[in-house]
């Protein structure tokens, strides 16, 4: 398990929940703010707000305020305009880090995340400094159950992706970026609504972090994602699974 998905795995299992749950719903909201307005507010004929919406059920985010957010995003008033930034860097111990921003203000933004990076151990880095160790992906998920490996491999394959990895729990598909929404109206229509749907940045290597330095590292991807501004936070660092579950505890 790469750095991305244990930070969120410890995060889950930590204290102070009902904090983190509200901040999450922030960020969902804004989410679905911005794709409502880029396309149709309606999530049947705009993918990237059906993506936001798949991912707010997925929190548990009452089915009111989904639609209220859409209704509020599409109405006369403009509100807020988001812009979509991305922030690269390194942590502690060397490792990279990036940083997806939905903000209404870049130059408090870029204030903020630098200032979290000094503060920590890292530093921040230009655009594309990191991301060249990663992959971006489209990645669908999809329970174990609504289909077996041959049949979901034959479906992945004529939605246009790429890779299928399945397991006793879940099947996972993931494509090139541009295939994204092809993949989910093509697999939504034989499968229905997928578990996840996202577009995400996967490390082509990963850097093995001990006790110190993953405290480190987990402290500074703490604090950025407790920014409003912040959507997401992606890291190569991996953890032993003895180590990740004392963190955890």
């Amino acid at each position: 398990m790469a750095g991305h998905s244990q930070f969120k795995n410890i995060m889950h299992r930590k204290g102070a929940q009902d904090a983190r749950r509200a901040r999450q719903f922030a960020k969902l909201i804004r989410e679905i703010t911005v794709s409502a307005r880029q396309g149709l507010p309606d999530p049947a004929s705009n993918p990237r707000l059906r993506t936001a919406v798949l991912a707010a059920r997925k929190e548990n985010m009452p089915k009111d305020t989904v639609d209220r957010a859409i209704k509020k995003a599409s109405g006369a008033a403009a509100g807020e305009d988001y812009a979509e930034v991305r922030y690269e860097g390194y942590g502690p111990s060397g490792v990279a880090v990036i940083v997806e921003a939905l903000t209404d203000n870049r130059n408090r933004t870029a204030s903020d995340i630098r200032s979290a990076f000094n503060k920590h151990g890292g530093a921040l880095g230009e655009t594309n400094a990191v991301s060249f160790m990663f992959d971006r992906l489209a990645v669908i998920r999809y329970p174990a159950g609504v289909a077996d490996a041959d049949a979901m491999l034959e479906a992945a394959i004529d939605a246009g992706a790429d890779d299928v990895e399945s397991t006793a729990e879940w099947h996972e598909i993931t494509g090139a970026p541009d295939s994204f929404f092809a993949m989910q109206d093509a697999l939504e229509s034989r499968f229905g609504a997928p578990e996840s749907a996202k577009l995400d940045w996967r490390p082509r290597t990963t850097v093995p972090v001990d006790e110190d330095a993953a405290t480190s590292v987990l402290k500074l991807l703490d604090v950025l994602d407790e920014s409003d501004d912040v959507q997401n936070v992606y890291a190569n660092f991996d953890l032993p699974e003895s180590l990740l579950q004392k963190l955890s505890a």
